[in-house]
């Protein structure tokens, strides 16, 4: 056989390997399904829509963090008026004045009393907020700005207990606050909150059928939002800053 005629036969088993390895290039291989994974024993399933999976009791541990008025979810622990200033100048001062009174746009904490009929109420401790465990649950969750839930259950109660004295709800420096006293404490506006009853005192406007057109004879207007910058000024209404 000649070299050519043997080359030739050579590009023809060449050719033909080709032929029948086409199918299995093009071919798209089959990946590996991920196995479910098996429902711990006593879990409710949830594979319905085979989506995520039950959280771990730790991870709900980590988010259940909340505090609650009854004094639900207080972690043990104490701290005095004096521990929560030293706190409360290293580590909020900077935003909240050192005596609570603010910087800037940085809300005020203390004082306020008596100001919530006035235009521009403030909104603190000693003046609006009904229920301590807020103060906790707060600062627990969010406080020093730029690094949350850094502080310690006692550093907590240390700066809580701090708050409550610069807003003269306890006057005395040495006071410690702990989880066994925490329920005691009651704030000066807690008694002027009250239970969410629009289900009886606005009855009338829930009905079935709203009225839609020519309800009333007359609209007059009562208030304007002015505070809100919504709406312009006029004789009548407040001053807008």
């Amino acid at each position: 056989m000649s070299r050519s005629p043997k080359l030739a036969l050579l590009a023809g088993f060449a050719a033909l390997a080709v032929v029948a390895a086409g199918p299995l290039i093009a071919q798209p291989q089959k990946q590996a399904q991920p196995k479910p994974v098996p429902h711990a024993a006593g879990q409710p399933a949830h594979a319905k829509l085979n989506l995520g999976r039950l959280a771990l009791p730790e991870e709900i541990k980590a988010w259940d963090i909340d505090v609650r008025p009854d004094g639900m979810g207080l972690p043990p622990g104490k701290g005095t008026v004096k521990q929560g200033d030293e706190l409360f100048q290293t580590q909020c001062a900077s935003c909240h004045g050192e005596f609570g009174q603010g910087n800037g746009r940085w809300p005020v904490l203390a004082g306020g009393q008596g100001s919530l009929t006035s235009d521009r109420p403030e909104k603190t401790i000693g003046s609006f907020w009904p229920d301590l465990s807020t103060v906790y649950d707060y600062i627990r969750r969010a406080m020093p700005y730029g690094n949350a839930q850094s502080l310690s259950p006692d550093e907590i109660y240390a700066l809580t207990a701090y708050l409550l004295y610069l807003n003269d709800i306890v006057k005395d420096e040495e006071f410690e606050l702990s989880d066994k006293n925490f329920t005691s404490v009651k704030l000066p506006n807690a008694a002027a909150f009250y239970d969410d009853d629009r289900e009886t005192t606005e009855k009338a406007f829930w009905g079935k059928e709203p009225c839609m057109k020519d309800c009333k004879a007359e609209v007059k207007i009562t208030g304007r939002a002015a505070v809100l910058d919504v709406t312009p000024d006029s004789k009548t209404a407040p001053k807008v800053d």
